[in-house]
């Protein structure tokens, strides 16, 4: 983000000047990760190492730094599009915090304090900076933590608050010492910020901090006595809304039960300072988060699945949420982001949501109506619902409602013309429920009609009809005139100047200037050393300008607009008031229109992809049924230049449920293992699938380990942390999950690697049973299918000509014979010695590792290591043979015990120097038992 500095320098004199660098000098110490910014009216500054950052990091040069002062304070100057441009950044993308200091007491004095804060999970006091002139697709807030743990229990209560949709969430549940229900939970609510008590936490802090970062969450430390419940029952009295003509009484509410959550909840309502606004009385609403209720991600998967998108990404057809994003709403959108992160468990519901796609499906003109037409027209209710609540809203804001409204019945019209199977589904989860909010909404439309000037907004102006009021008529009427003597002068000056009106000379008008006229830069020669006219300014698109007539004219009226706008400030005020209370049908409807967007949304993806999607045939959960025929990653056969290689992925319960993929790198393995990971979370979001067709039973969780990278800053090495992902997925996983592993292993020694990843493979086989898709390159492993029958090898394959390699992204069954690393390295371009002395030493390994294969009948396809376990076998069982006939020679009656024993340990002696891995396995596990 490289913006321009605003030119100008820091208008202080010397006394101003030293008064705020002491005051700045004085401001107690803050984390790096939070901006102070200083707020002038015109303009906005940061100082110090805030300055030293913006510079670097926002304009890209240290030369926008000015130091003052003798202790050489640097500052940094912001314009207000400047400092919107990084507030967005900062705290959308980058999860920092900013505080905003104000001036009390005007220009000549240095008494600054806090006016505003944000942080990623906090922006209510924002939404004007960030979302002024846009739609609010973001959503998120902020999660208050507590950590109990009783008998070595460890017990978790979370409170989350979003302040932009104004809901509080609790939850309260039993946790491992990994924090995997934690992570889980913390990837379906998708909180920006978490805060946590300072000091100790029961059970370890260091696991759980890690768990919070790794979700990507912002980690803010307060008091531990932040963290009580003993006001919670008063301050929800205050923040929550009751029903019509009831009191609040929370003391009743089960949420209250939940004492682990309820502090957490009280440290964020202290955190958002909830309390210190009237506006946020009675607007909140509460409830439990039921984990159960959807399938369970950890953070890998998220990460793995490409389910969201990076910071900054620029195609969004990299993250499964920017492929299926077609909304036209940004409720739509904000709902879109929180179902990807809440795929469902109810089979019921995810059948619900298939058909309405299929029905969008089945009729193009519906589809291509809502999408193209009706739902564009939907602005965000949500918001203007807030700030209805909040008094904020305007009479524009009253004519957005009102124009809405009245084009939805075009929408209803739409819906109800669809005559196919599911027509029944689309009025009763949308028709219907517009219907009764519409007929809510009758009484608002009269107030609109009757109260706002609808000919006036024609031209962009939002006020009362003038004849509401004796004294707006007299003012409209007198505004009138003025606009006719003002527009009369038009084809005067026009034929002074010897200008076309209309056309090189035009009258224009805006909220600032009032009425003026415009000429084009060309003709701007017209106006020189002519003294009847005079400049206002000049711009690209051409000179602003007055006559006298004019400008007297203009000046009056925009005093007869400033007086229409001042009697009618009452009124507005009424109207707003009035609105106000339609803020919960506002709120409603946001809600019904929202997840008709996302299922169009859903339709739109399927048909619009390269070959469409289709719909895939549920199963209850526990059936262990996934079938996947000619499966395709959605997001990579949306890329340019990609044409995509589909593949099949069958499991069969009790029969193949773990499939162990070989082959060489960048032959598709990782590919092929995300693929079937994104399908099943499609289907179960309620979206048609990229395959020929699918059948899958409903899986509880995704669980996966995937390219574990050094996370050297936090002490975790790559091998740790893939055991740490590993250990979670063990004690996570059940019958119904799908588990997803791409390499294992690395980053300790070869046997240690392959020793766990044995291991580990035989865990999950043996005794979680669950879909498991393992990419490995321990080709070691494939022999695992001889000792569990419910383990398959797979293979990617690829071919070798001339010492070429080509890959063919092909995964049929089997297991691949060679690892093909030197041709990939080939194509990296390694250098042509080095390329050759790894041939040569490859081949003495392979010459030493297969020495006495031939003649063995042990030369058919099997891989070289699986032929070298059986080779082994033969001949150390014949190595058993021939000792055990030798020791049976010996004679005990002619040889003494001792000489018995000696000859007894030469035999043994003789048979280790045969070196048979067959018998030290033996020998070892003996030594185990």
């Amino acid at each position: 983000m490289a913006l321009q500095p605003k030119q100008c320098g820091l208008q202080l004199d010397n006394a101003q000047e030293v008064g705020f660098i002491n005051f700045f000098k004085s401001l107690p110490e803050k984390l790096g990760t939070t901006l102070r910014v200083f707020d002038r009216t015109d303009y906005y500054t940061v100082h110090g190492e805030d300055a030293v950052f913006v510079a670097k990091e926002v304009f890209k040069t240290t030369g926008v730094i000015k130091t003052s002062g003798s202790m050489k304070l640097e500052s940094v100057i912001l314009s207000k599009m400047n400092f919107e441009a990084l507030a967005r950044d900062l705290l959308l993308v980058r999860q920092y915090r900013i505080e905003v200091y104000a001036n009390k007491g005007g220009s000549k004095s240095n008494d600054w304090s806090v006016a505003f804060k944000a942080s990623p999970g906090n922006l209510s006091q924002f939404e004007d900076i960030l979302f002024g002139s846009s739609e609010m697709s973001v959503s998120g807030g902020v999660l208050g933590l507590k950590v109990a743990s009783d008998d070595g229990q460890v017990s978790v209560g979370i409170g989350y608050v979003d302040p932009i949709l104004r809901t509080f969430t609790v939850s309260e549940f039993a946790d491992n010492n990994q924090f995997s229900n934690l992570e889980a939970l913390l990837v379906q609510l998708g909180p920006k910020e978490c805060l946590i008590p300072t000091g100790e936490t029961p059970g370890d802090s260091n696991k759980l901090k890690q768990v919070l970062t790794r979700s990507g969450v912002l980690l803010t430390e307060k008091k531990k006595s932040e963290f009580n419940n003993k006001d919670i029952i008063q301050d929800l009295n205050r923040l929550l809304r009751a029903k019509k003509g009831e009191k609040p009484n929370s003391a009743t509410l089960e949420e209250v039960d939940k004492t682990i959550a309820m502090c957490g909840l009280s440290a964020v309502i202290r955190y958002l300072e909830l309390l210190s606004n009237e506006d946020n009385f009675g607007q909140f609403k509460i409830s439990t988060f039921d984990l159960n209720l959807y399938m369970k991600l950890d953070a890998a998967a998220v990460k793995a699945l490409n389910l969201l998108p990076l910071a900054n990404e620029a195609n969004k057809n990299q993250s499964l949420l920017g492929l299926l994003n077609h909304c036209r709403t940004a409720p739509g959108q904000r709902l879109l982001g929180q179902w990807v992160k809440q795929p469902l468990m109810d089979f019921k519901k995810i059948e619900e949501r298939l058909n309405v796609v299929e029905a969008m499906l089945s009729d193009n003109e519906l589809r291509q109506i809502l999408h193209e037409d009706q739902l564009r027209k939907v602005p965000d209710f949500q918001r203007l619902a807030k700030k209805f609540q909040r008094k904020k809203a305007t009479l524009q804001d009253c004519y957005k409602v009102y124009q809405a409204l009245e084009k939805l019945p075009n929408l209803l019209e739409i819906l109800e013309k669809h005559e196919g199977e599911y027509k029944g589904l689309l009025v009763e989860l949308f028709s219907n429920p517009i219907k009764e909010l519409l007929t809510d909404f009758v009484k608002f439309q009269d107030m609109v009609q009757t109260t706002v000037d609808l000919e006036q907004v024609q031209n962009h102006e939002y006020m009362i009809r003038a004849d509401f009021d004796e004294n707006l008529t007299e003012l409209r009427k007198k505004i009138d005139e003025l606009e006719e003597n003002i527009k009369g002068q038009l084809n005067k000056v026009a034929r002074d100047l010897g200008l076309e009106p209309n056309k090189t000379v035009k009258l224009e008008n805006n909220s600032q200037l009032g009425y003026f006229f415009r000429v084009t830069r060309k003709e701007e020669k017209a106006l020189r050393n002519n003294k009847q006219y005079y400049t206002i300014d000049t711009k690209n698109n051409g000179v602003r300008f007055h006559n006298s007539a004019t400008r007297k004219y203009n000046e009056e009226y925009q005093r007869a607009r400033d007086e229409y706008g001042e009697q009618q400030k009452s009124v507005v005020a009424e109207v707003i008031n009035i609105a106000a209370g339609y803020a919960e049908p506002m709120s409603l409807m946001s809600d019904i229109l929202a997840q008709l967007d996302v299922l169009v949304a859903f339709s739109i993806a399927s048909v619009s992809a390269p070959i469409p999607y289709v719909r895939p045939k549920l199963y209850p959960k526990g059936e262990g049924i996934l079938r996947l025929q000619e499966l395709r990653h959605p997001c990579l056969e949306k890329q340019d230049d990609v044409s995509y290689i589909p593949n099949d992925a069958i499991f069969e319960k009790d029969k193949k449920m773990f499939h162990i993929i070989t082959g060489p790198n960048m032959g598709g393995k990782s590919t092929y293992i995300r693929s079937v990971g994104v399908c099943v979370v499609m289907a179960q979001l309620g979206c048609y699938v990229p395959c020929q067709s699918a059948e899958i039973s409903i899986v509880d969780c995704i669980l996966a380990r995937v390219g574990a990278g050094d996370i050297q800053l936090k002490g975790v090495s790559t091998f740790m942390a893939e055991m740490l992902e590993t250990a979670s997925i063990l004690r996570v996983a059940t019958s119904d999950s799908l588990i997803i592993i791409d390499e294992l292993g690395r980053g300790t020694s070869t046997y240690d690697g392959f020793g766990l990843a044995w291991a580990i493979s035989e865990h999950i086989a043996t005794k979680i049973n669950c879909f498991c898709l393992f990419a490995t390159h321990f080709h070691e492993l494939t022999a695992l299918s001889d000792e569990v029958s419910t383990v398959n090898n797979l293979q990617v394959t690829a071919l070798t000509t001339n010492d070429t390699l080509t890959l063919l992204y092909r995964v049929k069954p089997g297991v691949c014979d060679q690892s093909f690393g030197i041709h990939v390295a080939e194509l990296a371009h390694f250098p042509k010695k080095v390329i050759e002395n790894a041939k040569k030493i490859a081949v003495e390994l392979e010459d030493f590792q297969t020495l006495g294969l031939e003649g063995s009948g042990l030369e058919g396809d099997d891989e070289p290591a699986v032929k070298r376990r059986k080779l082994a076998k033969k001949e150390g069982e014949e190595i058993i043979q021939d000792f055990l006939a030798k020791v049976k020679q010996l004679s005990c009656e002619s040889l003494s015990s001792d000489e018995l024993m000696a000859e007894v340990n030469k035999l043994k002696k003789e048979v280790d120097q045969r070196n048979n891995p067959y018998i030290k396995d033996l020998l070892a596990k003996k030594q185990i038992v």
